[in-house]
């Protein structure tokens, strides 16, 4: 049976990219050492005398821009990225949107209680979707400082997941991914009483995997859109950049 019918169905409908653009001067997490990042580094030109073309070399961390993160990043001896096929590479996508909340608590953290009102709203959220959790924080890209929300002494002030609701999301209702336009899973505040990034190193401890840093997660619907995640194919990677994209009517 052909799918071709199906591709041309597919591209008649809205195409949404979720990552962000790469350069130079785009953020990344303060902690890495300089010079960590050299995008377009020219190897080989067109005055060449082998051949005329231009060859460019590219150094990055692999949790640069939207990202991936697998098992390993968090804990030693689990699976890297050669564990995940192209399987893993799309599902059902569900967009949770948190700014109400965020109007009053700029560190909100996402409630067992607001995923289920989402549920009442929306329908039972399905085994094997991924579940993007939407801040609109995309929007300070690329400004770090901002990205950070940082205060005067240097505290990072971030939405972001509870470890209750990624417990009831990946225990109760059986999903394959999380996702989040933060550079980290867990709300500030959340992260300051563990003294941990305890959200992430649930996930990942627990062979799940996620996406930081989406973006325009606002021009998704709640449900019923597909979301597809690309990496390259480099084994042993605790994470790399993707190409994510959503497909919805």
């Amino acid at each position: 049976m052909s799918l071709w019918p199906d591709l041309e169905k597919l591209k008649s409908c809205k195409w949404v990219d979720l990552t962000h653009p790469l350069d130079e001067n785009s953020p990344y997490w303060g902690g890495m050492p300089e010079g960590v990042v050299e995008l377009c580094n020219t190897v080989f030109d067109y005055d060449n005398p082998i051949l005329k073309c231009r060859i460019h070399t590219y150094k990055f961390p692999g949790q640069f821009g939207t990202h991936i993160d697998f098992p390993l990043h968090f804990e030693p001896g689990l699976a890297a990225s050669e564990a995940y096929g192209v399987e893993s590479m799309a599902y059902p996508l569900v967009v949770i949107d948190i700014t109400p909340k965020m109007e009053e608590d700029i560190e909100y953290a996402i409630t067992v209680d607001d995923i289920k009102a989402f549920e009442a709203a929306n329908g039972e959220i399905p085994a094997g979707a991924f579940v993007a959790l939407r801040t609109d924080w995309y929007k300070r890209w690329p400004d770090n400082d901002a990205l950070n929300n940082f205060d005067e002494e240097g505290g990072e002030h971030c939405p972001g997941w509870s470890l209750d609701a990624l417990k009831y999301l990946y225990e109760e209702r059986g999903i394959a991914m999380n996702g989040h336009e933060t550079f980290d899973t867990d709300a500030s505040r959340e992260a300051a009483k563990a003294e941990d990034l305890a959200c992430e190193r649930y996930v990942l401890a627990n062979g799940y995997l996620q996406l930081e840093a989406m973006a325009n997660l606002d021009q998704v619907p709640a449900t019923g859109a597909i979301i597809f995640v690309m990496w390259p194919h480099i084994e042993h990677a605790t994470g790399m950049p993707v190409r994510a994209v959503a497909i919805c009517e």
